[in-house]
């Protein structure tokens, strides 16, 4: 009798849309089994409103990926994202009291001792990065295994969120008689899914748009420099349109998707774009040009932000393979355009990879972050079995 696969379950609850990816792991292959998508509810301007209605989204979704995949689906990974997601340096000195070598449970040690930081108060600690460790003080370097020293400091990024807000997020998914494996920052997820360890090797930022915030973070080889949530996000493009151009937001949103380019001159913008009648009101016209240069804007915003944050925060790392996009928001024709402009680097929409018969439809920038967390399950699974506890979000992100 064959033994039944591991399931894995990605859940990423956005704000517009709830979405989960079931795959299954066997002979450590990933193997996609069934997903779905549901109109989020009970959400107000990115954060939860409705708990109840959260956790009824999250019933919906689970029950058409169950009906997709053929399995019961009962623990899942889930996404935390939002402008709340911030991180911080940790910082942990480990005193030998005499020299030796070091030893892995040395690192780990010391990687604990950063993690003692102190948070802001109404903090969660959502993720414990390694970056780097400094041997009785030389200069840092990422794996000083078996070196000799006296003195060991561990250099580690805190990903915190609001204890408020996490704490919502799980009850809603508890609601909904769910178990949670582990909480992640969906820009992490979505990193997973999309960028090779090769790639971050050589510099990466990976930036995810969603409908009401965008979570960025970067890379330089298996250090997370910098991680954070920004309130700039898909609809703020859609709202300029709506304001400028006194549209709803619904037409608005269509109008941005149908005739918007996130870059003037990539397309043809002298074009006069004929708005239906609705009732009461006539039918109207707007020149594309004018479109263009409203989404544009916005857009170099957004990523004067990023490069901002490469300076200041991420220490100047040098993005040698660019920036990937995704989410929603990276849908709007342009946006890598405009991201090549601005930064000056490579830019590209990431898509998952290396997911066994992965549908072809679902290779898109919005189904990265659930992918990447289906990913994430399916590791710590692995880690668990071959070790019989808890692996490290180092050793799951880096396989060390």
């Amino acid at each position: 009798m064959s033994k039944k696969p591991q399931l894995a379950v990605g859940l990423d609850i956005g704000s517009a849309w709830t979405r989960v990816v079931v795959l299954s792991l066997v002979d450590n292959c990933l193997h996609y089994r069934g997903h779905s998508a549901v109109i989020s509810r009970g959400w107000h301007r990115g954060q939860i409103a409705d708990q109840s209605a959260v956790a009824e989204t999250v019933r919906q979704a689970v029950q058409q990926a169950e009906l997709s995949s053929g399995e019961q689906i009962g623990s899942v990974v889930v996404g935390v994202g939002g402008p709340s997601t911030r991180s911080q340096q940790g910082r942990g000195l480990y005193e030998f009291g005499h020299r030796r070598p070091i030893e892995r449970g040395d690192l780990v040690y010391a990687v604990e001792l950063a993690a003692r930081a102190r948070l802001d108060e109404d903090r969660f600690l959502l993720q414990v990065m390694p970056q780097d460790f400094t041997v009785d003080g030389r200069p840092p370097i990422p794996h000083p295994l078996n070196i000799e020293c006296q003195r060991l400091e561990a250099h580690a990024l805190l990903i915190t969120t609001s204890m408020q807000e996490h704490q919502a997020l799980i009850s809603a998914v508890h609601q909904a008689h769910l178990r949670v494996e582990e909480t992640v920052f969906e820009a992490m997820a979505a990193s997973y899914a999309s960028i090779l360890p090769e790639e971050r090797a050589g510099g990466v930022a990976l930036v995810d748009i969603g409908a009401h915030s965008t979570h960025i973070v970067y890379y330089d080889g298996d250090a997370l420099l910098y991680a954070m949530g920004i309130p700039i996000s898909g609809d703020h493009f859609t709202r300029d349109l709506g304001e400028l151009k006194a549209l709803s937001f619904d037409e608005a949103e269509r109008v941005k998707f149908a005739h918007g380019c996130a870059l003037l001159g990539l397309t043809a913008d002298n074009i006069v774009i004929e708005l239906p009648a609705e009732t009461g009101r006539p039918g109207r016209e707007i020149n594309r040009r004018d479109l263009i240069e409203i989404l544009e804007a916005r857009a170099v915003q957004l990523f004067d932000i990023v490069e901002r944050c490469r300076i200041r925060y991420a220490r100047e790392t040098p993005l040698r393979e660019g920036v990937v996009l995704c989410g929603g928001g990276s849908q709007l024709e342009g946006m890598v355009e405009v991201t090549e402009k601005v930064l000056g680097c490579p830019a590209r929409l990431g898509f998952p990879r290396g997911i066994i018969d992965w549908p072809e439809d679902l290779s898109s920038s919005v189904w990265t972050t659930s992918a990447g967390l289906a990913m994430y399950s399916a590791r710590l699974q692995t880690r668990k079995d071959k070790k019989g506890g808890g692996p490290s979000i180092w050793s799951l992100f880096t396989g060390k």
